[in-house]
């Protein structure tokens, strides 16, 4: 696992955006993890700019969701769906025909996991996923797993914890509105990805930061698994960064290896 702390939150868009490109396949058409929430916005219109320059292969790009929201009507503005055609499909240019989200409008729990089950199924037929873009939710949740998720879960329907509707509560007219379920790809889809990519800013993330990389192994934090990929690389500002006690450890390794001599 790679940690770059930079000093703002566009910094955090830069870098991790040319951590993004530089990660994606070249010799064929790559798929894209998407997670939405405020923390990767910067990055995928940074990533926009790098398609616009050229410097990005958008035109056959599939985009993957993490997670969906169980029970919106089709065209909520709230529902994932919306959010990465608006955030991501018109920003970045990717074509909303190859953006792959869970299906949450089942009428009924078996309707839900067989919606689960085939997102599982077209991110294998896809051939997997190359980059998955995360970001980590204030009580450590990585996509819609909550504390206490399995660490080796399959995308699947899940209940949202109190704490995860109160922060998404901004979004909709009333505490109310928020779904209490989803559809979540599951730990181990997520750690599935050849290469993750962590974004986390503001003060708010810093005690979920810190339990993520320096914590244990442990389903009461699910973003640890981050520990266990092999290509995680974790992009903070420092406000993000403030309670890391290796933080001068992540600056000396950041900065490059300089072999004595």
């Amino acid at each position: 696992m790679e940690v770059l702390i930079v000093p703002t939150p566009d910094d955090v868009a830069d870098l991790a955006a040319s951590v993004v490109v530089d990660a994606l396949p070249t010799s064929r058409p790559p798929v894209l993890g998407l997670a939405t929430g405020s923390s990767p916005l910067g990055l995928y219109r940074r990533l926009g700019e790098a398609a616009a320059a050229g410097h990005l292969r958008v035109q056959d790009a599939s985009g993957v969701a993490l997670d969906e929201y169980v029970g919106l009507a089709g065209g909520h503005p709230e529902s994932y769906r919306t959010v990465l055609e608006r955030e991501v499909c018109d920003v970045v240019g990717l074509d909303r025909a190859r953006l792959f989200v869970p299906d949450g409008t089942g009428a009924d729990l078996e309707a839900l996991i067989a919606a689960a089950r085939r997102h599982e199924e077209r991110i294998v037929a896809l051939g997997g996923v190359d980059v998955q873009i995360l970001g980590i939710g204030a009580n450590g949740h990585l996509g819609f797993n909550e504390p206490g998720s399995a660490l080796s879960s399959r995308t699947r329907v899940k209940r949202l914890s109190d704490r995860t509707r109160a922060d998404n509560a901004r979004f909709f007219a009333s505490p109310e509105d928020v779904p209490t379920h989803c559809i979540t790809q599951g730990l181990g889809t997520i750690l599935s990805a050849r290469s993750l990519v962590l974004v986390a800013t503001g003060a708010a993330k810093a005690t979920a930061v810190a339990a993520a990389l320096e914590g244990p192994l442990t389903a009461s934090c699910p973003a640890s698994v981050l520990q266990w990929h092999a290509d995680a690389v974790v992009v903070l500002d420092e406000d993000a960064a403030a309670m890391l006690a290796n933080r001068a450890y992540y600056d000396a390794s950041a900065a490059g290896l300089r072999l004595p001599g």
